[in-house]
């Protein structure tokens, strides 16, 4: 039976392969934020970084001060210095984009009603976006780099980021830990 891929990946995780060269992307998992005959846009979702909210707090608005303890995760390897904070609910702060079932936001504003309380429940902070040119990530996708199934808003928000690559994974019905990156010869 030949499996397809879906034409448009938006909203659907990237699982990469053991085998994946770009130690950027190894044992990664990616969340799709947009995916188009123009390329994607994506955020690795399992990847912590050494920086949580505070951290940036204190680089962007020292005045304000937080108890909330939410990790930075590194998001890829383009412009790793940019903030993206992907979340739930309908509110939306200055730079907001409209994903459909999320929203992705790149300004401060979000940061700083987090630290009051006041942001939303569901969140994603990464700095950094993983980004693919036109036709890239299809060549990619059929040269075996990644998996691919559809998001679960229950992976990217309840499970702690160490789970949450082999739980895509089980998603499709495969378990992680077999899979090797060693190509057999028959």
């Amino acid at each position: 039976m030949m499996q397809t891929t879906p034409s448009n990946l938006t909203h659907h995780f990237l699982i990469a392969m053991p085998h994946m060269a770009d130690p950027h992307f190894d044992h990664s998992l990616i969340y799709l934020c947009e995916h188009s005959t123009e390329g994607a846009m994506g955020l690795i979702i399992n990847q912590p970084s050494d920086l949580n909210l505070s951290d940036l707090l204190d680089q962007l608005a020292p005045d304000i001060t937080t108890g909330i303890d939410v990790a930075v995760l590194n998001g890829g390897p383009v412009e790793p210095e940019r903030g993206f904070v992907l979340h739930g609910g309908e509110r939306k702060w200055e730079s907001s984009v409209d994903l459909g079932p999320l929203t992705l936001t790149t300004s401060r504003d979000i940061l700083c009603d987090m630290a009051k309380g006041a942001g939303p429940d569901n969140v994603l902070i990464t700095l950094g976006y993983a980004g693919w040119g036109a036709g890239q990530l299809e060549q990619e996708l059929a040269d075996n780099v990644w998996l691919s199934c559809p998001a679960d808003h229950g992976i990217l928000f309840t499970l702690p980021c160490d789970e949450r690559l082999a739980a895509a994974a089980r998603s499709l019905g495969v378990d992680w830990s077999l899979l090797t990156s060693q190509a057999g010869h028959a």
